[in-house]
């Protein structure tokens, strides 16, 4: 994709605010019970995968400045970054296992939603302030990572992101039942 048009912007913008009403709905809904509980195909707790799914949108800045900078270099460079990290996907999956686990020791519900609020109108502020350019950079992405990565991103693929993967992550959740199967960890359902 070249650009993102003013429409696709308020289409991200949109789902943002969707999910910042789900994410807080979740939260205040939820009993201390309820964020222990078991979910679906991963092996975190309720809690833990709404951490991982707040995260999800905080890892988006760091994403963006290295589409910044990689889509400044030589293609090459972009694509020997995204070997070297898919060549580190063991290391990377056990730390973005073991992440949530630890992250939502310090950061409670209530933290939680807060912290999605700073990040989501961070990302909004930034997502106005970009130009059609900008957004048409990008750069290769280590694919075995995430689901959602591309082999090529731009920074518009990058700003939506967050959402396809708070989404599909919102479907592990056992919040509104008790029903899970706990047989898998963090992202090894690759989808997309």
């Amino acid at each position: 994709m070249a650009s993102m048009d003013p429409m696709d912007r308020q289409a991200v913008y949109d789902d943002y605010e969707r999910a910042r009403r789900t994410f807080h709905e979740l939260l205040d809904a939820a009993s201390k019970a309820d964020l222990a509980r078991p979910t679906r195909g991963t092996k975190w707790t309720n809690g833990q995968l709404l951490w991982h799914m707040l995260f999800g949108y905080m890892v988006v800045r760091p994403l963006l400045v290295l589409g910044r900078v990689f889509g400044r270099l030589p293609r090459g460079a972009g694509e020997a970054f995204a070997r070297l990290l898919n060549a580190g996907t063991v290391p990377f999956d056990w730390v973005n296992y073991v992440g949530p686990r630890g992250a939502v020791k310090v950061y409670g519900p209530h933290r939680m939603g807060a912290a999605l609020d700073r990040v989501l109108d961070s990302l909004q502020r930034r997502l106005a302030a970009e130009s059609d350019a900008d957004l048409a950079r990008g750069m290769h992405f280590p694919v075995r990572w995430d689901p959602f990565f591309k082999d090529f991103m731009t920074l518009a693929d990058i700003y939506r992101y967050p959402t396809r993967h708070f989404d599909f992550h919102r479907c592990q959740l056992t919040l509104d039942d008790g029903d899970s199967d706990g047989d898998g960890d963090g992202h090894q359902q690759r989808e997309g």
